[in-house]
């Protein structure tokens, strides 16, 4: 929509939402005392319950969708989500505010109740309170204060709260795209709220390949390592070879995605992980084994001019090289995940809407981004095939995942600004 045809509005709907101040802060709190922790999958039930009644005293319609068979679904953890829509009285487009419900480990260092929720100031906190559930409220009450003060307006709004996109989505979006949930016929504008800041708008995110690598060796007695095979010497032979061509081959490659922050502009990769020998979960003294296997797990995140193929095949080549040179190497490379990189043209409907929103109620333009790390867009863009999703809400990213992790009022109350404004222009017609 052009700025000619965008429809005229005023100040009330900015009041409005300035009105539902406490409500904002309440439900933020609500959210986040509900521990719903992944793994394993905690409580998702009872957040999809908590939003149906809220949102179905809204006029919502409310659908709760388990995904059966994902990853980690199980009976004990079921993977519940929750799609709302409410209707408008006319044709028009669906706009579609989509937030994870689930949430990190808490981790060490807190110096607040992680589940506690507690208002400091212009400040919640919380695990979660930044990664998303901040945002999930934020969309709440900007759909909520819309439909009052728009009461007939075209198409229809739909507020969906999925799980376990902190361990790649598998029983969320990706479940709810292949169920027919994200089809451009079904829904036509995506906005997820995760912590980019209020005035910028996240485009899309790098690619992702993981995988295990396990050197394999020949077991032997502690005091006679020459009669067996060291797996972890030959492992550290594969680090040696990472460090001395990998790492700086990946340095030297930079996107011209506008990936923040600097550093994620060039392709990286994570060691997440290193076990060799005798398992751990046992008391006493180790028994004097040489160790005949060494495993890693890598996290390779590459650029969209990159492929995951060569990604793949050029650590496969390193491990090949490594294997003609040196005695007895011999390994074994497992897949366990890769993300394709996911672009929205700024120039998309979506895009250029939010945009507009943010100079009108921030009066400022917006910086437009890309993610480090990969979210529910690429399930959209993938599986869905909805090209117009971007990434927008109020938070720090720093924050995500961290000790006492916070969300400001202020930046909520801001961000349900933007995306109420988004909503008059998109489906005030």
């Amino acid at each position: 929509m052009t700025d000619a045809l965008a429809p005229r509005t005023d100040a009330r709907i900015e009041d409005r939402i300035a009105g539902k101040r406490d409500d904002l802060i309440a439900l933020t709190q609500d959210l986040v005392r509900i521990p719903t922790l992944n793994p394993p999958g905690q409580y998702y039930r009872d957040i999809c319950d908590y939003l149906e009644r809220r949102l179905s005293a809204r006029g919502f319609t409310c659908t709760l969708v388990r995904a059966t068979g994902a990853p980690g679904d199980s009976d004990r953890y079921p993977r519940w989500n929750i799609v709302a829509r409410r209707e408008g009285p006319r044709p028009g487009d669906c706009v579609h505010f989509n937030s994870h419900h689930d949430v990190v480990e808490v981790g060490a260092g807190w110096t607040r109740n992680p589940f506690g929720g507690a208002l400091e100031g212009d400040r919640i906190y919380g695990r979660g309170t930044c990664d998303m559930k901040g945002g999930l409220a934020a969309s709440i009450i900007a759909a909520e204060a819309f439909l009052e003060e728009h009461p007939d307006f075209a198409g229809a709004v739909e507020i969906s709260a999925t799980a376990d996109e902190e361990s790649g989505g598998y029983g969320g979006v990706a479940h709810l795209a292949k169920e027919g949930w994200f089809t451009p016929e079904r829904v036509q504008h995506v906005i997820i709220p995760e912590p980019l800041d209020k005035h910028r708008i996240c485009l899309g995110h790098r690619g992702g390949w993981w995988a295990e690598i396990e050197t394999k060796g020949e077991i032997a007695h502690g005091s006679m390592p020459f009669l067996g095979d060291c797996a972890i010497r030959h492992m550290g032979a594969v680090l040696d070879t990472f460090e001395e061509r990998l790492f700086p081959a990946m340095a030297a490659r930079v996107t011209e995605m506008p990936v923040v922050p600097e550093g994620a502009r060039n392709s990286t990769m994570n060691i997440n992980s290193i076990h060799g020998g005798q398992a751990e979960e046992h008391e006493g003294l180790p028994a004097h084994c040489v160790p005949d296997s060494c495993r890693i797990v890598i996290d390779r995140r590459f650029l969209i001019e990159e492929t995951v193929e060569g990604v793949q095949e050029e650590v496969v080549g390193l491990l090949e090289d490594l294997k003609s040179r040196r005695p007895n190497f011999d390994y074994e490379i497992r897949e366990l995940n890769r993300v394709i990189p996911s672009m929205t043209e700024k120039s998309a409907p979506v895009v250029t809407t939010v945009a507009e929103a943010i100079r009108e109620v921030l009066g400022q333009d917006p910086t437009y981004v890309a993610s480090p790390g990969s979210y529910d867009q690429k399930h959209i863009d993938r599986i869905g095939k909805l090209k117009n999703c971007i990434a927008y809400g109020p938070g720090v990213l720093e924050l995500a995942h961290k000790p006492d992790e916070w969300i400001g009022v202020t930046d909520m109350l801001d961000s349900a600004r933007v995306m109420a404004r988004s909503l008059e222009r998109l489906l005030l017609r």
